[in-house]
């Protein structure tokens, strides 16, 4: 008796959890990748959905191959609407209790996967990041471009996490669905979707993993994606918090404006125009801030719901 109560409960947990994986163009990966994340699915009683992104190659043929799966559900879009486009349609469609994402390009460990489904079921977290802390394959370029969209989200809000923009994300369904409408269809959808975890004070929680060089197929990053994804990072924080950017813009500007003026008053020469000029941006930038914030808790309150 104990043991079927035991095997129940495991049954009830390893169908709690659906893999989404986007596809843009991975003909030559997803026949090596598909199969055993299909297989690994079934094992344990997983779901996984794979989005077929609008891609130009033969990827939506080898798709087809599988459809007859029970376990996979393919959707195919008519056009290609970005990385973040698609992780919003396969998200969206989920049904269980968690989701995570995986690439179809074969860097990620399967393993990984129930490591960070331990995690967040023990630890109780909204999501889990796979940080890829350890990876040895990342370009020079790659990493320094992470590093600098690590460091301006850093300066817009606390960010306790190493890896951002890791694709490799297990999340709390009911929350990922809700923030959704907040994120761009872009590269920048892993970065962003994150940042709004951390500012709705969500467990967030990171955990190593190991990741490999893309077998192949070639990446879709580039410097234009980590410009972008600057710009969606600001996007966001406005909307979220935007006296985070107005506060520190007014201060700089008051205390420019004070140094400057200080030694005109001081040797008799009245008050300086610049700093005047300095100090009225200041309180323009403050109060812009001030009206920003009222304007964000209006805008939460319609795509945010209280938390219970």
């Amino acid at each position: 008796m104990g043991t079927q109560l035991g095997d129940n409960r495991m049954e009830k947990r390893s169908k709690s959890l659906t893999v989404v994986i986007p596809a843009y163009n991975e003909a030559a990966a997803l026949p090596i990748t598909l199969p055993a994340v299909l297989e690994y699915c079934k094992a344990r009683h997983w779901k996984l959905i794979v989005v077929n992104d609008g891609s130009s190659d033969n990827s939506a043929e080898i798709l087809a191959e599988f459809e007859d799966q029970p376990r996979l559900k393919v959707i195919h879009h008519k056009v290609n609407r970005g990385y973040g486009g698609a992780l919003k349609t396969g998200l969206m469609a989920v049904e269980t209790d968690f989701a995570i994402s995986f690439d179809a390009d074969g860097q990620h460990n399967l393993s990984d996967i129930d490591r960070l489904f331990n995690e967040i079921l023990g630890q109780d977290a909204d999501m889990v990041v796979g940080s890829r802390i350890r990876s040895k394959y990342s370009h020079w370029y790659r990493e320094f471009g992470k590093w600098i969209i690590r460091r301006v989200a850093g300066m817009m809000m606390p960010m306790p996490l190493r890896d951002l923009n890791s694709g490799f994300k297990l999340y709390r369904t009911s929350l990922v669905q809700q923030y959704i409408p907040l994120c761009p269809d872009s590269m920048a959808f892993s970065d962003v979707i994150t940042l709004i975890f951390l500012n709705q004070r969500c467990k967030v929680i990171e955990l190593p993993i190991e990741v490999h060089p893309r077998g192949s197929g070639s990446s879709k990053i580039s410097t234009r994606t980590a410009f972008e994804t600057i710009l969606e990072i600001l996007n966001i924080v406005m909307l979220l918090a935007p006296l985070r950017i107005f506060l520190p813009a007014s201060v700089m500007c008051f205390l420019v404006g004070v140094g400057w003026g200080i030694p005109f008053v001081i040797s008799g020469r009245g008050i300086s125009v610049g700093s005047m000029l300095a100090i009225v941006t200041a309180l323009i930038l403050f109060t812009l801030g001030l009206v920003s914030e009222q304007l964000s808790h209006l805008r939460k309150e319609i795509y945010i719901k209280p938390r219970k």
